[in-house]
């Protein structure tokens, strides 16, 4: 029996064109048009002068991706006060000299890291699809679901020995300082990656530090676990990544997954989280790189964040 309704053969070629345009555009143009955003966020005692904090992640870097590495290179012309690292710097085993390339000019700043999970693992192809059931289900990562079984484990060590050795701090869950050209201290509160369940916040718990000017907080994937917990500890800003942004996103609408389970209001940028009667800053960067085996934007251009910290209202 012939169809009663069909889609004009123009319409059809139509609508593929246009599929076929947007793939173009996500895997050959928008993919590697990097961008810096700018934030400032009102989180110093009043007097104080301001701090500008590079926030850098989810670079995720495969071997050949210069253009990517001159990007990186050149954020030092920023001279930022000091840099922040949220994980997820590789998407290839043999990446580890490419990144330190990249972030040669920057480690001669101030700085501090944590890893996400492609710092540690190695990436598999996946559905997309499964993004969206992961959202419906409410399991991500290894958060509800089987552990993973025939991973790459990726040589992180010789990215932390390297990023220790350049004095960047490593906030492995563990407390950490920054002591600044200017004389002022910020303490850093750290976690692992709680996208794979390593992270342990009754090893850092107790709030920010009474000496230092200032106390800030460090994730990968901003889930609400430890935003919650970051939030009731009193931290005026928590600063995380690996969401991309939502990675293809939908032009007007937005994100349509987080990769964790933030809601997509969130999913990048300066916004703010409440828990236990208190309130914090919230920034998650899109980052600037995507999983080797999806390297596709959509509506969400790669970034790197320049945030100035002002002084809040006495």
């Amino acid at each position: 029996m012939r169809a009663r309704y069909r889609i004009p053969l123009k319409t059809a070629v139509g609508i593929t064109a246009l599929g076929a345009a947007c793939v173009g555009y996500a895997a050959g143009v928008e993919v590697r048009s990097f961008r810096l955003r700018r934030v400032s966020v009102p989180v110093l005692p009043p007097g104080m002068h301001p701090l500008r904090v590079l926030q850098i992640s989810d670079i995720h870097m495969v071997c050949g991706q210069r253009k990517k590495r001159r990007w990186l290179q050149e954020l030092a012309g920023l001279r930022p006060d000091f840099v922040i690292n949220t994980g997820d710097n590789l998407s290839d085993p043999e990446g580890v000299p490419e990144v330190l390339d990249a972030l040669g000019p920057l480690m001669e700043y101030p700085g501090a890291y944590v890893f996400g999970s492609n710092d540690y693992y190695g990436p598999k192809l996946r559905n997309p699809a499964k993004y969206l059931k992961e959202k419906a289900t409410g399991k991500h990562g290894l958060n509800g679901n089987p552990p993973a079984v025939g991973v790459v484990h990726n040589p992180w060590e010789e990215l932390r020995d390297a990023f220790d050795s350049a004095g960047w701090v490593g906030l492995t869950n563990t407390r950490g300082r920054l002591k600044l050209d200017g004389g002022q201290e910020i303490a850093l509160t750290g976690l692992d990656d709680p996208h794979i369940k390593r992270d342990r916040y009754g090893e850092v718990a107790g709030g920010p530090e009474a000496d230092a000017d200032l106390s800030l907080a460090v994730v990968h994937a901003p889930y609400l676990r430890v935003l919650d917990a970051f939030t009731a500890d009193r931290y005026p800003l928590i600063l995380a990544g690996h969401t991309h942004g939502g990675q293809l996103c939908i032009p007007f609408y937005g994100a349509l997954v987080t990769n964790c389970d933030i809601d997509t209001d969130r999913v990048k940028g300066l916004s703010t989280h409440r828990a236990g009667g208190r309130e914090s800053y919230l920034h998650v960067s899109a980052g600037c790189g995507t999983n080797r085996y999806t390297p596709v934007r959509f509506a969400c251009p790669p970034e790197a964040t320049l945030l100035t910290l002002t002084p809040r209202a006495a």
